[in-house]
């Protein structure tokens, strides 16, 4: 049992706390421009973890956010995760080459489920690898709805072995997001220097704080206004409150 499990994590206590555990997701394919523009301004002013755009915006978000302190990440392999390998890499290398700094990468679910491990743990490693040598930080997602448990114990296992620097429990568009279950599940099984994002259904207040409890690092999130303003309120609330 991971030793962060046995006791309740410290409370949040500030809005710039909340703000660094979200990942600013600006990946829905219909989202414009404008929207992308917009988007990275929120990112800018509420100073969160990172914003997380598609490829083809990367050029954009990092003239926008130059100067800001936020870093601009990317997927690869998104949001299926059935890439080539050699196609995974290229991406990469590309995006890090643009400007990004963090690359959320869907590992190769259907080798997975077809017990494939070495070609599973070979291509994060090399995805891993390539991040490292650049500085920057690589995030393996498993799209958690169509895996077992045991297949969720043997992908953090694999990445923790393979370098990743975060495991993730999903894309945000298949059936189902992440779990109260799967966070603890996976913050249990990879090791202590590999940290745990929730991505799919944290659009409340209530909910980031859950995955946070529940062990997660970061958070991928569309409704970052709406959260961090209401956080900004009750933490107003609680510093006027008598006693």
């Amino acid at each position: 049992m991971d030793p962060h499990l046995t006791t309740e994590r410290p409370p949040l206590t500030t809005c710039a706390a909340l703000a660094r555990m979200i990942d600013h997701s600006l990946l829905r394919p219909e989202l414009t421009e404008t929207e992308v523009s917009e988007g990275c301004r929120v990112a800018r002013d509420y100073q969160v973890a990172s914003v997380t755009v598609r490829p083809s915006d990367i050029d954009l978000a990092v003239r926008l956010m130059a100067d800001s302190g936020v870093p601009v990440g990317t997927v690869a392999g998104f949001p299926h995760g059935a890439d080539t390998t050699a196609a995974k890499l290229y991406a990469c290398r590309d995006a890090l080459r643009r400007g990004a700094r963090e690359v959320d990468m869907v590992l190769n679910i259907g080798k997975l489920l077809s017990r494939s491990f070495p070609y599973v743990e070979s291509e994060i490693q090399q995805m891993a690898a390539t991040c490292r040598e650049q500085g920057a930080i690589l995030k393996v997602i498993f799209e958690n709805a169509y895996l077992t448990d045991e297949l969720k114990i043997v992908a953090c296992r694999i990445c923790s072995r393979a370098g990743a620097h975060f495991v993730k429990t999903s894309t945000g568009f298949a059936p189902t997001g992440a779990t109260i279950e799967d966070l603890r599940l996976m913050r249990q099984h990879s090791s202590p220097d590999v940290k745990v994002k929730a991505a799919g259904g944290v659009r409340t207040l209530d909910r980031a704080l859950e995955v946070y409890q529940a062990g997660a690092d970061r958070f991928g999130a569309t409704a970052t206004t709406a959260i961090l303003e209401e956080w900004k309120t009750r933490l107003a609330r609680a510093s006027s409150a008598p006693g």
